[in-house]
């Protein structure tokens, strides 16, 4: 943050852009402040804006903001003391990283429009990048090159920082995987922990390779992240409903992993002419219609793994009944430790903290962006949301 904020500072200091207002004034700059998208402009408002809303936030996995909770909530989350301070620190984190961090990012780019207007002048600034490497995603890049030798030193620690912190977390996945789901299960069953910490290495030294190889194909960040969304499309109701479906078994994630990924290779290879979105609501479709087929035609999980699971984590009962009907038959479990759910309190708890989260970044940025009455009303739904976040968070905890 302080690297991404330095450079702010600079880029708005800059004589090309002067300040704050004459930066959001400037002709390349002014057509692209609106925080929600054209209404009348279909082609954008649909992939931007409806599509997110409407489908993207509960059927693709994406790394950071997985449907139903993934690796990296459960990193971060089993790295606190206990519940409150996991629960807590997510919260925290997702205010600061959707709120917070992006706005010094957005300053820098709204000043390369103003500093590097076309991909001409980003060109002159990296005369030694290929041509077909030239895109608008240099912009941030080319504005560092203009940064005072110190600031320059921290950016690109903060870069790199940013950078570790997230080829860390998949490079000690990808290998946990490898070890454990593979070479320990299938392999070598036996291993000793010498064994396994070398087969760990190896695997992240691979995996490193193979990811430097695959970003070398790619000509942008863009790029990456459609591929990112396509291979998760259809994925991400799997792994909600998990928790309130006891139907849902090992075969079900890996056919919804297998198919997403077939069929976003198929869409990438096969240039049917389909818009970013439509791929993305056909990927959804297919994988979805292949995991739920998968999951009926297979054998259910083994009851006393379903049960321990159910002890364990009390998710809401009613998708869970044939379990605990068969426990309370068999004797294993007792009407009373069938905890009723707080299903309805607990989704107006998400819708909540959405509330809050967005209305942060709006205020943050309708500060910067001198409008004080949306800044307010934006600032003052925040707070409300946040109290009332507060309250419910007591509510479920109770």
């Amino acid at each position: 943050m302080a690297g991404s904020i330095g450079a702010a500072v600079v880029v708005v200091n800059r004589p090309e852009v002067g300040s704050l207002s004459r930066l959001f004034s400037n002709p390349n700059v002014a057509d692209k402040l609106s925080l929600v998208p054209d209404f009348n402009d279909t082609a954008t408002l649909v992939p931007l804006l409806i599509i997110p809303l409407a489908v993207q936030w509960w059927s693709v996995w994406y790394p950071g903001a997985e449907p139903g909770g993934g690796g990296y909530v459960a990193q971060r989350m089993l790295a606190a003391k206990d519940e409150d301070n996991a629960v807590g620190a997510t919260l925290f984190f997702n205010i600061a990283h959707y709120a917070l961090r992006p706005w010094p990012w957005i300053i820098v780019a709204l000043g390369s429009l103003v500093v590097f207007p076309t991909l001409a002048d980003i060109q002159t600034a990296f005369p030694n990048v290929e041509a077909n490497k030239i895109g608008h995603d240099l912009g941030y890049p080319a504005m560092m090159t203009l940064m005072p030798a110190g600031l320059v030193g921290i950016i690109v620690a903060s870069l790199a920082a940013a950078y570790m912190s997230t080829i860390a977390t998949h490079l000690n996945w990808g290998s946990s995987y490898v070890v454990n789901d593979v070479y320990k299960r299938f392999v070598r069953p036996d291993a000793d922990d010498r064994a396994q910490v070398l087969v760990g290495r190896l695997s992240t030294v691979v995996l490193m390779v193979l990811a430097s190889l695959v970003a070398l194909a790619l000509e942008s960040a863009l790029d990456a992240f459609n591929i990112l969304l396509q291979i998760g499309a259809g994925t991400g109701l799997l792994f909600i409903l998990r928790w309130f479906w006891w139907r849902i078994n090992a075969y079900s994630e890996l056919a919804a992993m297998v198919i997403s990924f077939l069929v976003a290779v198929g869409l990438k290879l096969g240039h049917f002419g389909l818009e970013g979105w439509q791929e993305l609501l056909l990927g959804v479709a297919l994988t979805t219609v292949g995991w739920v087929a998968v999951t009926l035609l297979t054998q259910p999980t083994n009851h006393a793994t379903l049960l321990s699971f159910y002890k364990l984590i009390k998710p809401e009962p009613a998708g869970w009944r044939p379990v605990l009907g068969r426990a309370m038959k068999a004797g294993e479990l007792t009407e009373a430790e069938v905890v009723r759910g707080k299903l309805p309190l607990q989704i107006l708890a998400m819708l909540t903290g959405c509330v809050t989260v967005y209305s942060a970044l709006f205020t943050v940025g309708y500060v910067l962006y001198g409008n004080t009455i949306a800044s307010l009303v934006a600032g003052v739904v925040a707070l409300l949301g946040g109290f009332a976040l507060l309250r419910l968070w007591y509510r479920l905890a109770t």
